[in-house]
């Protein structure tokens, strides 16, 4: 059946763009919130419908985004496994294709190399594949043979002397096809928020890892060993000015939600241990049972999940919550982690920027120490909201470079926080001034008719025995998603050989052979739905002439 999607006007710009380039590769760099998934989702319908017969590979960066993928992708009617495994065999012919991850295309590439010959691969923040070597030498032998690859990132990304797979540099800079910044996004309207970066002083005093006292304030100057250990300072459960940044976030956010009942906060901590304690002062302070999302947990995804589709205030993050992951409702946000790369920076900046339809008055507050790096990159997303919003087209200042090191975990074995006082006021929209100028009045997007795209009818795969074959028995929603339905089957399945072997005292492996013989299959993880519901039927069968 045709389906419509609408789309951003940069999202058309873009596929036009695709679907005009020549070469195997495209790099499209887009500002977190303004529609990537959306965007690629599209361009793989529309290469599907030319020719159904590839599969699809899904590459994101983490766990939890495989889910979000899976689910985003059955909304375009494309059934994607996100809990594929190499072990599994074949995939099922009803099966579109896969979500994976970077480090499991790592210890996969042979088997996720079979999948994706002459295919089509979709790369999630293409970026991670030079977190680790394996990574991307994963990459590049599970996807050479790709027919078609789409690398996206939410910023402009670097290499070291490593360059990424499948991606042209300039100046060890990767060069998109494809570039829709922060600022071009703020003077579309109606694509992202603006987002403003309350700071607050304070005056640490710790022992450094020589032993020796020291202390000082945010604008006092300091090398970067200093600088980090100050941060971290400020940072401590232990001290005043954490507290006290989580006390003026909390009202912010009851402020939001006088307007909008459901949003929601989000606070980045360094590790776990800081997580729940974060958490212990929420509630000890404001009654609130904050969520806790931590990348040790195994139900993180699923409590991410609950917490995007609850009206529950505030979740408390690490390593879960910076890149990706969409959760429209967060408004207000709290920087209290120790890590201050540009690139970690704006992934959170991007977790507040998506724009809500319907909403008025759509500013995201994102509350930071007054850390001159972190304060730099602060100011280079103002000055992007600013010109965008004055439409100016003179040159950004240049940035102290100085406030772009990265400064290398150290070791912290004497490292004691000693007291963190907040000093003066908090700043409610420094830095970067007012954001007067914008339209926030939460009306949608205009009716232009070219932006409402038409999907052409998907054909089925070729041997999938399964489109078109609705009306076929089976237990179950059938409007439940492909996955759910599958995952139903096959737990029917193994109740029903239980059964079995249960009446005929047979052994589980002769029960089970038999079953994939009557269903026409060699493993149950191979089986389309229609293959799984005649292992049932043939199960139903044997049961009653018992």
């Amino acid at each position: 059946m045709t389906r419509s999607v609408r789309l951003r006007p940069w999202q058309k710009r873009a596929l036009d763009q695709l679907a005009t380039s020549a070469g195997p590769d495209f790099l499209a760099v887009a500002t977190p919130g303004a529609g990537k998934t959306t965007f690629a989702l599209t361009a793989v319908r529309q290469r599907l419908a030319l020719n159904p017969r590839p599969r699809v590979v899904i590459v994101a960066p983490t766990a939890h985004l495989k889910r979000q993928w899976a689910e985003a992708a059955a909304r375009f009617d494309l059934h994607l496994e996100h809990q594929w495994s190499p072990l599994d065999g074949a995939l099922p012919a009803d099966v579109r294709g896969v979500v994976t991850t970077y480090q499991q295309v790592a210890s996969a590439a042979p088997a996720l190399a079979t999948i994706a010959r002459d295919g089509l691969v979709v790369f999630d923040e293409l970026h991670h594949a030079g977190d680790d070597r394996a990574w991307g030498d994963g990459v590049r032998a599970a996807f050479a043979g790709a027919s078609w690859r789409l690398a996206l990132s939410g910023t402009p990304f670097r290499s070291d002397t490593r360059a990424i797979p499948f991606v042209d540099y300039v100046l060890d800079e990767a060069r998109p096809d494809y570039e829709y910044g922060y600022g071009e996004a703020l003077a579309d309207a109606n694509v992202v928020r603006p987002v403003e970066f309350p700071r607050l002083n304070g005056h640490m005093e710790w022992v450094s890892p020589d032993g020796t006292v020291r202390s000082a304030a945010f604008d006092d100057a300091l090398d970067q060993t200093l600088a980090a250990q100050r941060l971290r300072t400020a940072l401590s459960l232990e001290g005043e000015w954490l507290p006290a940044v989580l006390d003026a976030a909390h009202a912010k956010l009851l402020a939001v939600r006088s307007e909008q009942p459901d949003a929601g906060g989000l606070v980045i901590a360094t590790d776990r241990e800081h997580a729940r304690g974060i958490s212990r002062l929420l509630r000890e302070r404001h009654g609130v049972h904050a969520v806790v999302a931590t990348s040790e947990d195994a139900e993180a995804s699923d409590r991410i999940a609950r917490f995007a589709h609850s009206t529950a205030p505030w979740i408390v993050a690490v390593r879960m919550v910076s890149e990706g992951v969409d959760i429209p409702r967060l408004r207000v946000g709290v920087f209290a982690t120790t890590t201050t790369t540009e690139l970690f920076f704006r992934q959170a900046v991007g977790r507040l920027v998506r724009w809500t339809r319907g909403e008025a008055h759509q500013h995201a507050y994102l509350f930071i120490p007054d850390d001159a790096r972190l304060r730099a990159r602060a100011q280079q997303v103002a000055d992007q909201r600013r010109h965008s919003l004055r439409r100016d087209e003179r040159a950004l200042p240049e940035p102290d470079p100085s406030a772009f090191d990265v400064v290398a975990e150290e070791q912290l074995s004497l490292f004691a926080a000693l007291s963190a006082v907040p000093v003066g006021d908090l700043s409610p929209t420094a830095p970067g001034g007012n954001v007067a100028g914008i339209v926030t009045d939460g009306s949608s997007e205009p009716d232009d008719p070219e932006l409402l795209f038409e999907l052409a009818p998907l054909p089925s795969r070729a041997g999938s025995g399964a489109a078109g074959d609705a009306d076929r028995p089976g237990e179950g929603d059938a409007a439940a998603p492909p996955r759910h339905r599958r995952k139903r089957l096959r737990e029917l399945n193994a109740a029903r050989a239980s059964d079995v072997i249960r009446h005929t005292g047979l052994s589980h492996a002769r029960v089970h052979a038999e079953l994939n013989r009557q269903a026409g299959i060699t493993r149950i993880t191979e089986a389309t739905e229609a293959q799984l519901e005649r292992r049932l039927a043939a199960a139903d069968r044997w049961i009653r002439q018992r």
